[in-house]
């Protein structure tokens, strides 16, 4: 019971579009009628009987081969403003038979699926770069098919609704800068590490003065205790202004994630503590500012 009415809400989806192959058929198969009407040829009516016979089959083996298919969103991975991402969808047949020629829509965007093997799944990626930081609603996707001709066109609409986040474009001045320029703050100069060229942004009282007597300007460089978490980062200095500022954030909370360094950000009227929350929480944070 369930199937006929899933076959018959889809039939009702049918909508039959006129395209140019689709006009030049439409004129060969007039003038065959013309020609089987005045010359009474057998032959010419059989052929227009098979043709019509595949073209009016052409609507059930399309619902057949299209409802079967399920679709609903997967968690995709984090997105960020102006940085293509991906959403996620996984489609599952759950029928014995392949499906296909299946194409996934969503408004301007779409994503070709060859075959689907019976009783199997597959999961599609749907291009999305967000304009702006925060919640977003994803949905109005359906699955569209022309096959087995392109005389119907077959369009199915998902229900399924996806509510996540985008993080704050993450850019500005990288963490390694930020350490140098911070480097009196953060950690405790624990033992001589060796020599690195002199690049401006070393401290003077560092600079290897014997190298400077042979023509090379090197500073000396310490390995720091770190088991201290002593980096912070204030919300009103990392920037000029509030989306600079969420920008900059962000790009120093994925760093110290990448190099598992913990932190801590002064937000107004808030700390943020990677000890105590999880990036993405934090990332969640000044999403929604």
């Amino acid at each position: 019971m369930k199937s006929l009415r899933t076959f018959v809400q889809i039939y009702k989806r049918i909508d039959q579009h006129a395209t140019r192959y689709s006009a030049v058929v439409v004129v060969l198969l007039f003038g065959l009628f013309l020609e089987a009407y005045m010359h009474d040829f057998n032959l010419v009516y059989i052929t227009l009987f098979f043709v019509f016979s595949l073209a009016f089959s052409a609507g059930p083996i399309g619902v057949l081969n299209l409802g079967h298919l399920e679709a609903f969103y997967v968690r995709p991975g984090r997105l960020f403003v102006h940085k293509e991402g991906n959403i996620s969808m996984q489609i599952d047949n759950h029928s014995t038979s392949t499906s296909w020629s299946i194409t996934l829509h969503h408004e301007k965007t779409s994503v070709k699926l060859e075959q689907l093997k019976g009783e199997t799944s597959t999961t599609l990626q749907l291009p999305l770069t967000p304009k702006k930081r925060g919640t977003f609603t994803h949905k109005n996707c359906y699955l569209e098919s022309k096959y087995p001709l392109s005389t119907v066109r077959l369009v199915m609409k998902l229900h399924d609704t996806y509510e996540g986040i985008v993080y704050p474009e993450p850019k500005g001045v990288s963490l390694h800068s930020f350490l140098d320029q911070e480097e009196t703050y953060y950690g405790e100069e624990k033992e001589f590490d060796g020599l690195r060229a002199y690049d401006g942004s070393q401290k003077l009282s560092h600079i290897h003065w014997p190298s400077v007597a042979k023509g090379e300007l090197s500073v000396k460089v310490f390995s720091k205790e770190t088991q201290t978490p002593k980096l912070v980062f204030n919300f009103y200095t990392a920037a000029a202004d509030d989306e600079a500022r969420l920008s900059q954030l962000c790009l120093w909370v994925l760093a110290c994630e990448k190099r598992n360094l913990p932190f801590m950000i002064q937000m107004p009227n808030k700390l943020l503590n990677s000890v105590k929350e999880s990036t993405d929480v934090i990332l969640e944070t000044l999403a929604r500012y």
